[in-house]
Parts: C-alpha cells; structure tokens; sequence
C-alpha cells in the first residue's frame, strides 16, 4: 500500500471515529486490549527477534532497554488502554457558551485534530499508546517506528487492529508504515492533505529531521536532558534517594537525570556521600573541576557534558554557588523537559518553580513522574516542550482542538 492509500484510509476512518459515542470507543479499547494479551507469545517472538538484530547492531544498553518487551510490559500496555478507556471523554465538551448583545450564543466545543501522524524510534510500548490515545479522542492515527522494532510493531498492531474488528470499527483508525525506506518517511512527512498534525517521539536527529521536513503542522516532543539541583538546605537522604531513582531506574527514558547541580556549601559533605551511592550502579559522575578534587573517583567534565543526553549510566556534575547560579546553568543547557531541586527553603524552592523554563518542574521529588501515567492521563502521546497547543505530557484533550459553535435566530450583520 502506498503512503497516499494509507492517507486515504485514515482520512475515511475519521468520518467515522469522530462521531462515535464515548461507550463504542470505550469498547473497541477493552476488546484490543484484550486482543494484545491474546496475541502476547507472538508479539513477543516478534520482539525477540529486534532485540536481537539491535544488539548484534551495536544499539545501547539503553536503547535495548526500550525495545525489549516482557509480559509484564505487554500487561502494561493493555492496562493502559484500560486506564484510557476509563477516562473521561473530552470529545463534544462545551468550554463556554456566552450570549451576546445581538442574541447570538457563542461557545467552543472540543472536537478531534483529525488524523494525526507519529513518527517514533525503538519503543514499541509506544505503539499501544499512541493508538489509546488517538482512537479514545476521536482521531485516526497512522504510526512509522523505527527499523528497530518493526516486528514487534507490527505483531502489535495487528491484534489492535484485530480487538477494533471485533467491535464493529474500521481497522484503519489505526495504520503502520512499514517500508523503512527514507524517502518513504520523508514522504509521510508531506502527506498534508490528508495528515493534520505529526508528532515526532524520539532522539534529538529524529525530531530535527521531523521539524525540517514536514510541511504538517509538528508538535515536537523534546529530548530529556533533565537536572537536578541539590540546595545547601538539602535533606541529603532524600537527595541521593531522588537522584538514585531518577538517574538509575530506567537510563534511556526522556525524564532520567542527566545532569546534577550541587550547592558549593555543602559539596564537601554531601559529595562522597553520592559517588558511594551512584557506584552501586557502576554511574560515570562527569564532573568539574573542583568537585573532581573533591571526589578523585570523578571523570574531568567537558563542555559538552553539560547539555547532554546520556541515555546511559553516566551523569554530568557541576558545583554552584546559589539557586540562582543553578537557575541559569539549567535554562543555558537544558531541553525544557524536566528539572527538579532538592530543599528545604520555601523562597528557593519558590524561586526555582518561576525561573526555570521546562514543562515540568519539581521540588523534592524525581523527575521520573514525568509520564502521562503517573499525571493521571492514563498514558501519553509525548512529552512536549514545545510552548504552543501543548507542553508537557500530552494526553487526551492535547490531541484535541475546538470550534466555534453559534446559535441564533434569525440574525443578520447590519
């Protein structure tokens, strides 16, 4: 099937989902959910067998780590169609209604974006989110993963689309691109008359090239490279908690900890305290040259480390002086994502919360809980950190715009 015919499809499914009521599209989630644990041995042989052409490739720890898939993420999965499925439906809601001088009744109502195109990388738990997401807030959507995981993607969207059959809905609210030709991407990139929004999910390149050459309207979902500043009124046992958990707990997600930040006045004490902690995890601390007297254990940081995105078990250290030193040393290197700082002064903790430009911002807690799950939205479509239509984790009323609605009776422009 051609790009254009995959288009088509979807732009016909739309005419359809988009009018659908909130229990038939309730039910079409639960039967594909059900469908993806029926079809779990055969998505997850599919998988082995990326898993292991990535790793024969080359591919990173941590990029493996997004690939692979075990029941319990495959559980995950269908528990997450579950979760969306029980959500409230924001299709069809009324925003305002106000009457003018002239009688007109004026209002907004939210309606579907139409079909939306997602470009993404190796993580086909994405798949199964996306689709959610997408089919629960009326639109069509058309997928192109990565070559990485193209038989897991495809073992995965042929039991969604097996549960949508089995409710009676068209198949084609949900279509995989599956050339791994180039062009072929870039040609998705340009299917403007039928595609209404794309959504790039991925590394820094995927995005760049998303951005560059789609002439479809883009909502960029950023890399992570997110911070955490320790305050010198931190709590230090809860610091290197948040900082274990966040730097350790998955190392290729976008809300990782990629870099820290530690207050000069405490660096001394608290210092030794996190190089014992982080080495439990054999964690590479990148780090300047003050705190690498300090820590001999500690790798000389270069100038790159300071806005990079590891994705792996290595993280970046410098040492300043204030929180408003920490402040502008984040919003020089990061991506907008996540940062976070660990305190117990309410003015700094204040103060970091207004001056930091990112999606999300934390006190006391890890930058993990960045992920529509853990906000309530029972999955997400991306992290956007972008600043129009949607920023942050992007659920269901994200993958919705509004439309005017106006009643009269009989009225005129004089």
């Amino acid at each position: 099937m051609t790009i254009t015919e995959i288009g088509k499809k979807a732009k016909e499914a739309t005419g359809m989902i988009g009018i659908l009521g909130s229990a038939k599209k309730d039910e079409g989630l639960k039967l594909a959910a059900a469908a993806l644990l029926e079809g779990e041995a055969e998505i997850l042989s599919a998988n082995q067998d990326d898993v292991i052409k990535a790793t024969a490739a080359g591919m990173s720890q941590g990029l493996v780590d997004r690939l692979e898939l075990t029941p319990k993420r495959i559980e995950d999965m269908a528990q997450g169609l579950l979760a969306v499925a029980a959500l409230e439906d924001p299709v069809g809601e009324v925003l305002s209604m106000k009457m003018r001088p002239n009688g007109l009744t004026i209002g907004q109502k939210r309606v579907p974006l139409g079909v939306v195109g997602i470009i993404y990388e190796a993580r086909p738990n994405v798949t199964a989110d996306a689709f959610g997401l997408c089919f629960k807030s009326g639109n069509a959507v058309i997928l192109k993963g990565g070559s990485d995981a193209l038989e897991s993607n495809k073992a995965i969207v042929k039991w969604l689309r097996t549960g949508l059959s089995r409710a009676g809905l068209p198949e084609d609210a949900l279509q995989l691109i599956t050339d791994t030709d180039r062009e072929k991407t870039k040609e998705f990139m340009r299917l403007r008359e039928y595609v209404d929004v794309l959504i790039p999910r991925g590394g820094a390149g995927l995005i760049k090239s998303v951005v560059d050459n789609s002439n479809i309207p883009v909502i960029e979902t950023g890399t992570g490279n997110c911070h955490i500043f320790v305050d010198e009124s931190a709590d230090f046992d809860m610091a290197l908690d948040i900082i274990f958990n966040a730097k350790t707990q998955r190392i290729g997600v976008c809300n990782a900890c990629e870099s820290l930040l530690v207050h000069r006045a405490v660096a001394a004490r608290f210092l030794p305290l996190l190089n014992q902690r982080l080495l439990t995890k054999s964690v590479e601390i990148r780090a300047d040259e003050e705190a690498c007297k300090i820590v001999k254990d500690f790798v000389p940081a270069k100038e790159e480390d300071w806005g990079m995105e590891y994705l792996d078990y290595i993280v970046s250290l410098k040492l300043v002086d204030s929180v408003a030193d920490a402040i502008a040393h984040i919003n020089r290197y990061n991506t907008k994502h996540s940062e976070a700082i660990i305190t117990s002064d309410y003015n700094n903790a204040q103060k970091f919360l207004n001056e930091i430009d990112a999606a999300a911002v934390y006190v006391n807690a890890s930058t993990r809980f960045t992920d529509g799950y853990e906000f309530g939205f029972g999955a997400e479509i991306g992290i956007s950190t972008q600043k129009l239509h949607a920023r942050g984790p992007m659920g269901l009323k994200e993958l919705t715009t509004t439309k005017y609605i106006i009643y009269g009776n009989g009225q005129i422009r004089p």
